[in-house]
């Protein structure tokens, strides 16, 4: 079992930047990557930016140079520094930590998510 809490979200003007904190607990060492996810208002979730066991990461172009994924091992905790916050970011922000099985099947888990509100 893994728990996920996610931190820093708020509300920003457009331009402004904020970094989210995603702190594991649990089965930590099972965990194979970690993402962030986000959800706005009648839209569906959708995968912000991942970074797996090994080190590598990957976002949205809708974020690329803008949005940083980051991991502190010894704290347990992933980040995600956003920069150039624009109104479209507007969303509630998921933690998802993975963690893989034998034959490519594995566990999600989810965080209760932190909002984030960019103001025109």
């Amino acid at each position: 079992q893994v728990q996920l809490v996610e931190s820093g979200g708020g509300l920003v003007q457009a331009g402004e930047s904020l970094r989210l904190s995603c702190a594991a607990s649990g089965s930590i060492r099972s965990i194979n990557a970690m993402a962030w996810y986000r959800q706005a208002p009648g839209n569906q979730r959708e995968l912000v930016a991942v970074i797996v066991s090994g080190g590598s990461t990957n976002y949205a172009d809708s974020v690329k140079g803008r949005f940083t994924i980051s991991r502190d091992i010894a704290k347990n905790t992933v980040y995600l520094q956003m920069n150039s916050l624009k109104p479209e970011d507007t969303a509630v922000y998921y933690c998802n930590a993975y963690v893989g099985g034998p034959y490519a099947y594995g566990t999600d888990y989810w965080g209760k998510g932190t909002l984030v509100t960019v103001s025109s």
